[in-house]
């Protein structure tokens, strides 16, 4: 039976491990190493409704992995003196306010820029509302100074939405036009494209699901956002672009593109991060290069080796992430010899059934909020804030002796972390004065400073009591 185009997937002689997989949203993976053929497996379905196997062909949204080849379209504009990786960013936008962040800053995340699809709860859009890279990008243009000190790594999106704005000014063509002309079509990557709206056609492209209570759930939602974050592409056409990026290594010590963007340290030590990637230079010799995207219920990971070794990981289901994955193949593949391990298509495949390498560790953001009164009615409310940087309110009140923070119609219980500071799922709030009692029974708090991940530093001052 032909395993990727079997409409339930493949079905071994023995047994169910292949008809489990095959109901479920699954992974597709790629190990290449130089003078080999490539190895490649599969698990699961890209399209449950239509119980189409995922294949080689199949597409998923890579997310972040599209950073990698922004970043090397600001390189090759470089090189054609179309701009200098030391201009302001306000050369090219004028719109943009810190003019002291340079296109450099920008590619290593150094820019101070908040990323905007963090602020979009306190602007008051909702998950499943329709929003733009347009409407992102009048986010940033609000900021008027860095959130961090020069020099320190901020991871942003929106630092390489601005990127593409950059190449769309200097180009007059949007990154999806460039990507294919520059990139795609020369290494023959026909499956991938950056997709620039909701209601584009992305031919063999997977769906991506999370598991419910009553089944299967879509988790796509209704956001256009073309920029870096929308490339969809083969787990082939991504091995294709590692093996651009190992052919052009430099034999030297360098890192790959290192003599145009130096690495710098990241928000994940020992690991640095240059032209849309980190690196871990712990190995000398045999350096690596990465990526990982989530988006959307999607995950990705790309790793290429110094020695040319490339590991390429899709998944289109919500729990079981690519990197995590990929990370368990990188392990077998180090601690087996040739005879032993995922060194062909049916150990690879067997390692991608084994629940094992889809370990996974919720994270802050991931668990629910403490429990606390749901109707503003029953709390005191403090008042109401602005923030110059944010369109919008937000709310503070206090209900059984806790502090909550109100955005978009729901509220974060805050739990104190000292007198002044206190914290929630991704979120933290600082006031100069801590909760400093006035007459009333009620605390006063005129301002407070509103701390997200990947948005700090955020002014608030009541406009009302």
């Amino acid at each position: 039976m032909n395993h990727e185009t079997s409409p339930v997937g493949p079905v071994d002689r023995e047994g169910c491990t292949e008809q489990r997989n095959a109901q479920e949203p699954g992974l597709t993976a790629l190990v290449q190493r130089p003078g080999e053929p490539d190895i490649r497996a599969h698990i699961g379905v890209a399209n449950i409704e239509l119980s189409v196997a995922i294949g080689s062909g199949t597409t998923f949204n890579a997310g972040s992995v599209g950073k990698q080849i922004t970043a090397h379209l600001v390189l090759l504009s470089s090189r054609l003196g179309l701009l200098r990786l030391d201009q302001p960013v306000s050369t090219f936008l004028p719109r943009f306010q810190l003019s002291s962040v340079t296109v450099a800053d920008l590619i290593r995340h150094q820019g101070g820029v908040r990323d905007a699809e963090s602020l979009l709860s306190l602007v008051g859009l909702r998950e499943l509302d329709h929003y733009t890279a347009d409407d992102l990008l009048e986010l940033a243009y609000r900021q008027t100074r860095r959130c961090t000190e020069p020099g320190r790594f901020l991871y942003s999106n929106t630092g390489y939405l601005l990127l593409a704005a950059v190449l769309r000014t200097v180009h007059d063509r949007d990154l999806a036009e460039l990507a294919s002309r520059w990139v795609f079509k020369p290494l023959g990557m026909a499956s991938s494209r950056f997709v620039s709206s909701p209601d584009e056609v992305v031919p063999g492209a997977a769906s991506s699901y999370a598991s419910a209570a009553r089944g299967w759930v879509r988790c796509q939602r209704p956001a256009a956002l073309p920029g870096p974050g929308t490339l969809w592409c083969s787990a082939t056409d991504l091995g294709r672009w590692l093996t651009h990026l190992w052919e052009t290594w430099p034999v030297s010590d360098q890192l790959v593109h290192e003599g145009n963007v130096p690495y710098l340290p990241s928000d994940h030590a020992p690991y640095v991060y240059g032209p849309g990637m980190y690196a871990d230079p712990r190995r000398p010799g045999d350096e690596t290069v990465f990526h990982y995207g989530h988006e959307q219920g999607f995950s990705a990971a790309t790793l290429l080796f110094r020695s040319g070794l490339r590991v390429v990981c899709l998944s289109n289901h919500a729990s079981v992430h690519a990197d995590h994955v990929s990370d368990r193949i990188i392990r077998t593949l180090r601690s087996t010899d040739a005879s032993s391990g995922p060194v062909d298509e049916p150990g690879l495949r067997r390692l991608l059934e084994d629940r094992r390498s889809h370990a996974r560790t919720a994270n802050a953001e991931e668990q629910p909020s403490a429990p606390g009164p749901r109707d503003l009615l029953d709390h005191a409310v403090l008042g109401t804030y602005a923030c110059e940087d944010v369109p919008g309110t937000l709310r503070l009140s206090v209900a059984d002796g806790a502090l909550f923070l109100w955005r978009r119609g729901t509220c974060d219980r805050l739990a104190p972390v000292g007198p002044a500071s206190f914290h929630a799922n991704g979120l933290r709030v600082t006031m100069p004065h801590g909760l400093k009692p006035a007459a009333s029974r009620h605390p006063a708090v005129d301002r407070f400073v509103l701390h997200l991940d990947r948005a700090p530093d955020l002014h608030y001052q009541r406009t009302t009591s």
